[in-house]
């Protein structure tokens, strides 16, 4: 039994390898493949510089974010400098008053750096939004470029 086993397997091993030829290539084929490859290098080489621009375009807004928010906590650290220093100015009947101004001033400050910090916040987050969405589409067209390609290489195979 064992021996019939082996037998039908090495026929369907053999039979499997004799099928297995591969398809003569026409002029055409091979015409439509050089250019699919080409377009697809193309489509890449746009999509890596569509990536590049967008990633560039949301550091940019991040690393602009980034500077308002320190430029608004100098701010705030300034404001609070100057409140001290007019507490420490102040003759001892006018210490309270002094600081109840001072801690107004800084507290208007704080409110206006974290006014500020959150509109470059939003602006960063937008412009990351963009960049990926510009990134999606670039992507999208080396896709459609890709099946393009592997459309026109079927329809030159399939006229021969």
């Amino acid at each position: 039994m064992n021996k019939i086993i082996a037998t039908l397997i090495a026929g369907l091993f053999a039979t499997a390898a004799y099928a297995q030829t591969t398809p003569v290539q026409t002029p055409a084929v091979v015409k439509a493949e050089h250019e699919a490859n080409k377009d697809v290098a193309k489509a890449q080489q746009n999509e890596m510089k569509a990536d590049v621009k967008a990633d560039k375009k949301a550091d940019k807004a991040v690393a602009k974010a980034n500077k308002t928010h320190d430029t608004a906590a100098a701010h705030v650290e300034v404001e609070k400098a100057k409140a001290n220093e007019k507490v420490a100015k102040a003759d001892p009947e006018d210490k309270a008053k002094a600081e109840a101004k001072g801690d107004k001033a800084v507290a208007k400050a704080e409110e206006k750096a974290g006014k500020k910090a959150v509109k470059a916040d939003a602006k960063a987050i937008k412009e990351t939004v963009d960049a990926t969405a510009d990134k999606a589409i670039a992507a999208n067209k080396t896709d459609a470029v890709k099946a393009k390609s592997a459309a026109d290489i079927k329809a030159a195979a399939a006229k021969n």
